[in-house]
């Protein structure tokens, strides 16, 4: 009996960290989302180790404040000190915030500098801001070629485009074509814009990166889990800026090369066998969770 509970714990799991995930924006979240790559990992271990210094802080300038508010009250104090300085207290507030740097200064370092030295790039994918929607071109080896124009998708076409499900495809985020790529392989993601700036951003991934027009920008990633990650435009760029989602769909590699090869000759036709190939992987495994 147990045996087969953990076995259906495991195969749920599987499902859940699989084709079935996705990460998006949740509501009353205050922290960052969860990480789906190396850097995200890196960031989000950051954030925790910053929080160690920004709390006792934060709780000791309150203390002082308040200490300060009822020790110093005219009541009390009817003469006021007349004290103009004090040197072990100015050596103190001198040193502290020092270490204090220092101390956040050599793990920030560190993340920048992996941030900045990509391992070599499996495949290059470049990212073009309009107003406001994102074009998308595959820089392959292949005879192929594919890129396409990614777009918020509309309450009017989730029927046709197979995505009604608003958890998975939630209004605001959800596009008609996403952007595909293979699990664990690194994504060299070249940015720019073709008329105001734009910024693209993926919280999973731990990216932001300007699209700037006239100029070239380069990020990666390196996605370690199969999924759909949103993000979207995170620099004002006119009236419609809050309506430029982004979406990445991670998936094995076995059906990102296959959906390569049907969109280079039916986009459409491609993502549709792209989502009837995850739904069945996944009902696969929910079969195999309830045999157990």
């Amino acid at each position: 009996m147990k045996t087969k509970f953990f076995a259906g714990t495991l195969a749920s799991y599987a499902a859940l960290a699989g084709a079935a995930w996705a990460d998006q924006p949740k509501p009353w979240e205050f922290r960052f989302q969860e990480a789906a790559t190396g850097i995200m990992t890196q960031i989000r271990g950051f954030e925790y180790y910053t929080l160690w210094f920004i709390i006792p802080i934060t709780l000791l300038v309150l203390a002082l404040l308040v200490y300060v508010m009822f020790r110093f009250r005219a009541s009390a104090n009817p003469v006021p000190s007349r004290t103009s300085h004090n040197t072990t207290i100015e050596v103190i507030w001198t040193l502290g915030p020092v270490f204090i740097l220092l101390f956040l200064a050599f793990p920030s370092f560190n993340l920048l500098t992996a941030q900045y030295s990509p391992p070599d790039a499996d495949m290059t994918i470049k990212a073009t801001g309009y107003q406001w929607y994102w074009g998308y071109e595959y820089q392959t080896d292949a005879e192929a070629e594919v890129s396409f124009d990614s777009l918020m998708l509309q309450d009017g076409d989730r029927a046709s485009a197979g995505k009604e499900d608003l958890g998975a495809y939630p209004r605001l985020l959800a596009v008609d074509n996403e952007v595909v790529v293979p699990v664990d392989k690194t994504v060299r993601l070249l940015v720019t814009g073709a008329d105001v700036i734009h910024s693209f951003a993926m919280p999973s991934f731990g990216i932001k990166m300007d699209a700037v027009p006239g100029r070239l920008n380069e990020t990666w990633f390196h996605a370690e889990r199969e999924g759909l990650y949103y993000g979207q435009c995170s620099e004002l760029c006119g009236k419609d800026h809050a309506f430029m989602p982004i979406a990445i769909r991670v998936v094995s590699q076995d059906q990102y090369d296959a959906w390569y090869t049907a969109a280079a000759d039916d986009l459409s036709g491609a993502y549709q066998n792209l989502m009837a190939a995850i739904d069945a992987d996944a009902k696969s495994v929910d079969v195999a969770a309830n045999a157990q």
